[in-house]
């Protein structure tokens, strides 16, 4: 660390490098945080947690008795073991006994976007509630056709405020909170859709996962999903740069041009031998108009068709990297399989994870580091973080009692938020160097004896 200090100082290392190397050594040193706890009023098992994105510094967490909390992780409530230890206690609760509150399970919490003044839960009981945080009151329901598995908003969102919604039903709705409408409904899946995510580059882009083990990209601006993931489709690691693709891509473009022309030419020789050639070039222009009938067909059916899967089973979680829709993103089904994909691609990038066990009957919060290749995934009783390139274990977190259900890394403070079925919220924070100036004033005593 020192010489990286030294390197920047100097100059040598930029600013961005210099950042992004601290906090990912901060990352690597996640352990079980004894300075930090959150107080928990939940009754049953923690299915969704998520920090706000504008100030990253309150915690959203759901619930399978129903309820939903809020949390300021970094203003404790409390404060033990003379102040080193602080306590943050709920700021407020919203379970069954509220007017407006869901009657079953929460699936799913997240913050809305731009501020924290709302936020939206999802639950079993097929519905989708806007909450005021000020007043704690619901401002907008929706009623869906089945239990809400995921919710998403995008944080890219300037022209809509919609919220993708994946349910057991096989459409994929979209609400409109500025009208308190459903916009439209996606249709291409076989099955329920247990998760739900929107891209990190383009606000219009949506990335859905179903239990007929599909994974579809959706242009909410146009009918029909532009992409589905076929796990027989692969490449072998990531792709090159960008300057090596561009010019790859050149030299067999030019080869197919010339020899098209070339056999053209030929092609036309042996018509000027022919009195009438105008058959030959009317069965050429018919076939060529059916070809493009046939490309020509609605991307709607199109997408209908397409019966590829991304996994054997239920894909029951995924998680868009922050590089955008270029990047690769993890996602892993009910086969016990976590995948890298290229999304420019659409291909499996073929890392070979090791092999984890994993909950199959109920969607999976993933979570991912922008500042170090890691994907952090709960599998059973521990959380790992699997270097997406390599797919090997890079860091293992073991502190729950029972399965874990959900994470979310939080990029402000480098930790982690970890929640699982036996009720608790565990914090996971970079570990602090002991010095001399954190023992506090040393006191002025006599050391001399009566």
């Amino acid at each position: 660390m020192w010489r990286e200090i030294g390197d920047r100082e100097a100059g040598k290392l930029r600013p961005s490098s210099f950042s992004n190397r601290v906090k990912s050594n901060r990352i690597q040193t996640l352990q079980l945080s004894n300075q930090k706890e959150i107080v928990s009023p939940h009754r049953g098992s923690i299915n969704s947690l998520q920090v706000d994105l504008t100030e990253g510094r309150y915690l959203l967490s759901g619930a399978s008795d129903a309820s939903a909390a809020v949390y300021d992780i970094q203003r404790g409530t409390d404060y033990d073991g003379g102040g080193a230890i602080s306590k943050h206690k709920p700021i407020f609760v919203v379970d069954k006994q509220h007017e407006n509150g869901h009657k079953y399970a929460v699936s799913s919490a997240v913050w809305y976007p731009v501020d924290t003044g709302l936020f939206v839960t999802g639950s079993y009981d097929h519905h989708i509630n806007v909450w005021d945080t000020n007043t704690t009151q619901v401002v907008m329901n929706f009623k869906m056709p089945g239990k809400v598995y995921r919710t998403a908003m995008s944080s890219l969102a300037t022209s809509h405020m919609l919220i993708a919604a994946g349910t057991e039903d096989v459409q994929v709705r979209l609400c409109d909170i500025a009208s308190g409408a459903f916009a439209h409904t996606l249709s291409g899946h076989r099955d329920g859709v247990m998760t739900v995510e929107w891209s990190t580059s383009s606000e219009w882009v949506l990335v859905t996962g179903g239990c007929d083990g599909a994974i579809r990209f959706w242009d909410i601006r146009r009918a029909g999903c532009f992409l589905v993931l076929d796990q027989s489709q692969s490449q072998l690691g990531r792709r090159p740069p960008i300057l090596q693709r561009s010019a790859a891509n050149k030299c067999p473009t030019v080869k197919p041009v010339l020899a098209s022309q070339s056999s053209l030419g030929k092609a036309r020789a042996p018509q000027r031998k022919h009195s009438n050639g105008n058959g030959v070039k009317q069965s050429s222009t018919s076939k060529s108009i059916k070809g493009s009938m046939k490309q020509r067909l609605h991307p709607g059916m199109l997408s209908s068709h397409d019966r590829a899967t991304a996994h054997y089973g239920a894909v029951t979680g995924l998680k868009v990297t922050d590089d955008g829709m270029g990047s690769p993103f993890c996602l892993l089904g009910s086969d016990s399989r976590l995948r890298l994909w290229d999304v420019e691609s659409g291909c499996n990038t073929l890392v070979n994870f090791e092999t984890v066990r994993l909950q199959t009957s109920r969607p999976i919060q993933l979570a991912t580091s922008p500042n170090s290749p890691l994907a952090f995934v709960p599998c059973m009783t521990a959380v790992k973080a699997f270097d997406m390139w390599s797919g090997r274990t890079a860091l293992t977190f073991r502190g729950h009692y029972e399965h874990v259900n959900c994470c979310w890394f939080s990029l402000q403070d480098q930790e982690l938020y970890t929640g699982g079925n036996d009720r608790q919220i565990l914090v996971w924070s970079p570990s602090r160097l002991i010095s001399d100036e954190d023992e506090g004033p040393v006191k002025d005593v006599d050391n001399w004896s009566d």
